[in-house]
């Protein structure tokens, strides 16, 4: 079955509470109307006891009444929906003004409500004279099939009300609620024309009612960040082709030069040794996007091992020892610290950004490697002097790709660009971050990680 919509639940809960609310305001006002005329009604009969005791002062026997018998008629002449019983102390029927009614009415004092063959009445029986145990018993009989009349059409008015009410109630809530809704159904008109090549739009979040304030903003994050998802991975798919097209253009053209004729086995050796560089460059470019693939899905978990980070820096450092020699760069390490993690992973990080300072620290320049226990657990930072970099570009350093050079764009067969990504990655699945400062000639890669994670 289709599920009721939300405008028409409110239109449902509108017209139930309108129903709900008139219907016990009329239940209300007719237990008002019947204690209204019970009251009435015991007035006009405590109006008629008492004239009656006036008219029948004095009589305590038969004979005494029939003295005063002529006296009634004129007296209930004057209420035309009273009756008049009255007997003996014995129990005795001396007057019946009531024959058409039953003789077996209620006896007991006071007054009491009865229904006879469709007609309402009330019985009211009180002693002649109050000060007497042995006074004869007048009962009245009191026809009220007006009053019930009345609070018959009164119930039919209720629930014509109450229906009414609740039609139009739900009229105008389903109106209202369509009005008050018509935010989310542009929400969802928007929702419908998401996607790939259409992710620009916004709902205006000012025109918003408060309630959905806060759902509009959190909506067009995610569209913000679905469209900078989109953009990236559209600038990975051509980074990766960009990337690509240099080494497999160099093997085809090698390729094909060296089947244009027949060529001497040394040749042929240097072509494939050629090649083969190419394809070794290839293979890493590969493996590196699956390690990046592990590490967006969660899929890297680094084996705890107890390191003594100062121990692993000087072994790189003495890596890297021949290079700096060469571009005449000096390299040293400050400070000890100690970390549970992986000491291959660790290791592939801070090698990459140690390549990273060498390649862009001019001749005579230096790197340090700074280990510090702060606060939050401990501090590395690779550290490097010569040209910084501007503000702007910092944020962009670790995306896949990413080269600040402009005319290093093309495929290379030394850098990639996805060295800081790897170890951004890294650095996470360790539990921590990884952030670049550039000022003052120098420029400083700093990673914090928790002592325990």
């Amino acid at each position: 079955m289709r599920r009721l919509s939300l405008g028409g639940r409110l239109a449902l809960l509108f017209a139930a509470c309108t129903a709900v609310v008139s219907l016990s305001a009329g239940v209300l006002f007719n237990r008002a109307s019947e204690s209204h005329f019970v009251e009435l009604d015991q007035q006009l009969l405590d109006a008629r006891l008492a004239a009656l005791r006036g008219t029948l002062a004095g009589v305590v026997s038969l004979d005494d009444f029939q003295q005063r018998r002529e006296r009634l008629p004129a007296e209930l002449n004057l209420s035309p929906d009273l009756a008049l019983r009255v007997s003996g102390a014995d129990g005795r029927r001396w007057f019946n003004a009531a024959n058409a009614l039953p003789g077996d009415l209620p006896t007991q004092a006071g007054l009491t409500s009865l229904r006879i063959e469709g007609t309402a009445y009330r019985v009211f029986n009180a002693p002649l004279d109050p000060n007497k145990s042995d006074s004869p018993q007048l009962t009245l009989i009191l026809d009220i099939t007006h009053h019930q009349h009345f609070l018959q059409r009164m119930q039919h008015l209720i629930w014509l009300t109450v229906s009414l009410s609740a039609l139009a109630t739900a009229l105008l809530g389903a109106w209202a609620a369509r009005s008050g809704l018509r935010p989310l159904r542009r929400m969802s008109e928007i929702a419908a024309g998401v996607s790939a090549s259409s992710l620009t739009q916004r709902l205006p979040e000012e025109q918003m009612p408060p309630e959905l304030a806060e759902l509009a903003q959190s909506f067009n994050a995610m569209l913000a960040r679905l469209d900078d998802s989109f953009q990236r991975l559209s600038a990975f798919s051509a980074d990766i082709a960009h990337e690509l097209r240099t080494p497999l253009s160099n093997l085809l053209t090698h390729t094909q030069v060296t089947l244009t004729r027949p060529r001497t086995l040394e040749d042929y050796r240097e072509t494939l040794h050629s090649n083969l560089e190419e394809l070794q460059w290839m293979a890493q470019l590969v493996n590196d996007m699956l390690y990046l693939a592990k590490a967006d899905h969660g899929l890297l978990t680094p084996r705890r091992e107890a390191l003594e980070l100062a121990d692993e820096v000087d072994a790189l450092l003495e890596f890297f020892t021949p290079l700096a020699e060469e571009n005449r760069v000096r390299l040293k390490r400050e400070g000890k610290a100690s970390l549970a993690g992986d000491r291959g992973m660790l290791r592939r990080a801070l090698s990459n950004l140690l390549d990273n300072a060498l390649r862009f620290t001019p001749e005579e320049g230096e790197i340090v490697v700074r280990l510090e226990n702060v606060a939050q657990g401990l501090r590395v930072s690779v550290e490097n002097t010569g040209e910084g970099i501007a503000s702007g570009l910092l944020p962009q350093l670790f995306d896949r790709f990413y080269r600040a050079d402009p005319a290093r764009r093309e495929g290379s067969n030394e850098h990639a660009g996805l060295g800081l990504a790897i170890t951004q990655s890294i650095v996470r699945a360790h539990g921590g971050q990884i952030h670049c400062k550039s000022e003052a000639g120098w420029t400083r890669f700093v990673i914090d990680l928790p002592t325990s994670h």
